[in-house]
């Protein structure tokens, strides 16, 4: 009782506002799931900065507006703060907590401004399917700005503000600046429909989100997505990211082919240096026809190969698990056998924790048992990363150090959403959720 005397006047600007809406059905009716509207949110989550016009990409050496949007509430929140270049400095003027309330399937949002003054909001989606409008209103309970937010994509946000009679106030185009710092690798498999159809449009919303490297897994006949080595190292240099890795695949040669796949894979590695890449990785889908040991041996002595060529080249070689490396051989998995039976100093491993998971295994047990060996990571889930609640993430990267990590590559294959959406949650899960847990 004594919260809801104190918060009485509070209250009715809020029952307010929402009759002010309705009355006026400024936002009109949605056919989007709840679900979708929730979600949506995290559009917003990240950094962003202003462009130097609102008709423009271009970022300025210090761009006058930046702002941060921070997760909290289980993703259904925004705390939001925007900075404006002053003097040199950057002076907080907005800091508001931008909420999804799931009952109005409404968003709700209560600021403050640089001057002191507070101010709330009310939005919801309509037919604005790429992004929202915000009634804003005084505590008085007067409207005085409607800012209506255009996701042009996941990377790229018009925000413009209009005044009640619905005259523009300001417009202005935010580009997603999230930071590169914590190292983060994306596999292109990931977005590969999206590579196809626009690789530079891709990448560019790639690095702008976050991460830091790519990973491919298309090489064929010199070329990366249909660019020679060099072009495609440019066009991902071009968005801030580097091309350091590289899933490559050539199957165990048949008798009497030895010295031509020794030639491939030469080739292969001078096309990846020219690329700028530090690892190739390789995979096997014929683990399920494997019967005897002598069969297994055969491979290592493959990959043992393939890894001493990569070293003299000054590349580090890499076997990415799917489930069959846990079927057994004589008893014994034969993920064990390749880790007993190559060596060290030529064949790393990269975990995908998610085939491990399939696999029936505890990748902790491999990493105590083989420390140092798993120098690079898949981080994969069933669909969104983290999202299934059954592989334990944030234990497992306690363990990065014990392990030997030195790439750590998000990747998503099953999606709830628009693939770049999936990989953009992807990297905020890391980012935030994994790698803020161990940094604490």
């Amino acid at each position: 009782m004594i919260f809801l005397k104190k918060n009485r006047r509070l209250l009715s600007i809020f029952f307010f506002l929402n009759s002010y809406l309705l009355a006026f059905n400024l936002f009109g009716q949605s056919n989007l799931s709840e679900t979708a509207h929730k979600d949506r949110i995290m559009w917003y989550a990240g950094d962003w900065v202003s462009s130097v016009s609102s008709n423009s990409d271009s970022i300025a050496e210090k761009p006058e507006l930046r702002v941060s949007c921070r997760p909290t509430m289980n993703n259904q929140s925004l705390q939001v703060e925007v900075f404006q270049m002053q003097d040199g400095v950057y002076k907080n003027i907005v800091s508001e907590q931008l909420s999804y309330d799931q009952k109005s399937d409404s968003l709700f949002a209560l600021g403050q401004n640089g001057e002191g003054v507070l101010f709330l909001g009310k939005g919801t989606f309509s037919n604005h399917k790429n992004g929202w409008d915000m009634l804003d209103i005084d505590m008085s309970g007067k409207p005085f700005m409607t800012a209506k937010f255009t996701f042009n994509n996941f990377t790229d946000l018009s925000i413009e503000g209009f005044d009640p009679s619905e005259k523009s106030l300001w417009k202005v185009k935010y580009i997603k600046q999230n930071s590169k710092r914590k190292n983060i690798g994306i596999q292109l498999v990931s977005v590969h429909e999206d590579m196809l159809k626009d690789p530079e449009g891709t990448l560019k919303q790639l690095g702008r989100m976050g991460y830091s490297f790519v990973e491919t897994f298309v090489y064929s006949d010199g070329l990366f997505y249909g660019m020679k080595a060099q072009e495609f190292k440019a066009s991902v240099e071009k968005q801030g990211m580097k091309f350091l890795g590289s899933m490559t695949f050539y199957d165990l040669p048949q008798k009497g082919k030895w010295e031509e796949a020794m030639k491939w894979w030469q080739n292969c590695i001078a096309d990846h240096k020219k690329a700028g890449v530090e690892y190739l990785s390789t995979s096997n889908h014929q683990l399920k026809q494997v019967r005897s040991e002598e069969e297994l041996e055969a491979y290592c002595k493959y990959y043992n190969a393939v890894g001493k060529l990569c070293k003299e080249n000054g590349l580090t070689f890499v076997y990415h698990n799917h489930a069959d490396e846990f079927l057994e051989v004589n008893g014994k998995p034969i993920y064990d056998y390749f880790l007993a039976h190559t060596n060290p100093e030529y064949v790393s491993f990269q975990s995908d924790l998610y085939w491990m998971y399939k696999g029936g295994v505890d990748p902790k047990d491999y990493f105590e048992k083989y420390p140092k060996r798993f120098v690079s990571w898949h981080m994969k889930d069933e669909k969104e990363l983290g999202e299934s609640g059954k592989i334990d993430f944030k234990e497992l990267i306690k363990l990065k150090e014990l392990a030997g990590l030195q790439y750590l590559v998000a990747e998503v294959e099953d999606y709830s959403y628009p693939p770049l959406f999936s990989v953009n949650l992807a990297w905020r899960y890391i980012f935030y959720d994994l790698l803020d847990e161990i940094s604490q």
